[in-house]
């Protein structure tokens, strides 16, 4: 009897239905290979939620979710969504809120380059060359998470003393969630190669003072053989760019952890070749790291190799399907190698007859499984 697996599949908004049509076109070519059914059931996040029903993440979403072996993610948000007003749903409130509900603290995303797009990198081959690092990410504290609150018309607040706005969000750490997110990237450094940087800025926040000093008692007592360096947010953003291939893990806060791997992204060529994926006490989620990309929605011509590639972390990470993974990883070597390329990772030597839209990149990758 085949094994089967259910995965609860949210396209959300933009270019998402398209890139997980993909995403399911991959699973159908790994199920035929290796004998197991995946059952993909659709269900409403973020925009498309809000237009449905008023509500970014419906009940009967987190319902789905819960009940499933994995979650696969495409995308949510668009300026569609984009009200200011106090109160109202937003996309974003979707995803935050299914990583809260689902326990997903901890958000892995791994950099590597594909040596087939070393020249779809802004930066020198020589200096993108061997970069191959994993940001853990906490997910559920922050900022994101954390208090706020907007004054209008408050006496004082305007320029000269006149009345005008305040706000504030508030930035709060607990210890227990600093500590399991330090283990989390000690045991990922003990299967690479034995480095952690730990991103904060204790040299202004309170909260990154209390960070590090967590991360090296949860270092020095269970972890004494990994390195552990310190180095503040604004330094490792330009570590990033001039020393790419020196990092190993990079553990960080949320907001730290969103803008660094975005910028990190850049050494492949594109956010459309970054997948990641979320994990905690609950069901994982997985999830391209890039964005609706409203501008190209319904064009046909979105890069799904981060989908695919969300895929191949959910057949390793969830279902214990080693084999299949490396087919998929495989598979998108193989159509790159050929020279096959979506428009965000062409170069000055791709020609035109190997650009292809997001049909025909998904179908490649499948065939080749």
């Amino acid at each position: 009897m085949k094994k089967t697996y259910t995965i609860c599949c949210l396209p959300g908004d933009g270019i998402g239905p398209e890139i997980m049509a993909e995403g399911k076109k991959v699973l159908a070519a790994v199920g035929a290979r290796f004998g197991v059914d995946f059952s993909c059931d659709d269900a409403l996040i973020g925009g498309a939620a809000i237009d449905a029903c008023g509500d970014p993440l419906p009940a009967a979403t987190l319902e789905a979710a819960r009940a499933s072996d994995a979650v696969l993610l495409a995308a949510v948000g668009g300026p569609k969504w984009d009200a200011t007003e106090p109160g109202a749903p937003r996309p974003e409130q979707g995803l935050l809120g299914i990583r809260k509900e689902l326990g997903l603290y901890t958000n892995l995303r791994p950099v590597q380059v594909f040596a087939p797009l070393a020249g779809a990198s802004t930066l020198r081959p020589e200096v993108i060359d061997g970069v191959d690092m994993m940001i853990v990410r906490e997910l559920t504290g922050g900022l994101y998470f954390g208090r706020r609150e907007r004054f209008y018309n408050e006496e004082g607040a305007g320029a000269n003393g006149t009345s005008g706005q305040r706000a504030y969000d508030t930035l709060e750490y607990r210890e227990f969630e600093v500590e399991r997110i330090a283990r989390q990237a000690f045991e990922a450094a003990r299967k690479r190669r034995g480095r952690v940087a730990s991103v904060d800025k204790a040299n202004v926040l309170e909260t990154s003072r209390m960070w590090r000093e967590v991360v090296h008692r949860v270092h020095d007592a269970e972890y004494a053989d990994i390195e552990l360096e310190d180095v503040l947010v604004d330094n490792a953003a330009m570590q990033l760019i001039s020393r790419p291939a020196e990092f190993d893990v990079v553990v960080t806060e949320n907001m730290f952890g969103d803008i660094l791997s975005d910028e990190a992204a850049q050494l492949t060529g594109s956010l459309g070749m970054l997948a990641s994926a979320s994990l905690g006490d609950g069901v994982a989620l997985y999830e391209p790291s890039h964005g609706s990309a409203p501008d190209i929605a319904g064009r046909g011509i979105a890069n799904p190799l981060a989908q695919i590639l969300s895929v191949e972390m959910m057949l390793r990470c969830s279902f214990n399907m080693d084999d299949a993974a490396d087919a998929v990883r495989a598979a998108v070597v193989a159509v790159l190698d050929d020279g096959l390329r979506t428009g965000d990772i062409v170069d000055g030597k791709t020609p035109r007859d190997k650009v292809l839209g997001t049909d025909a990149m998904g179908t490649a990758v499948a065939q080749r499984i």
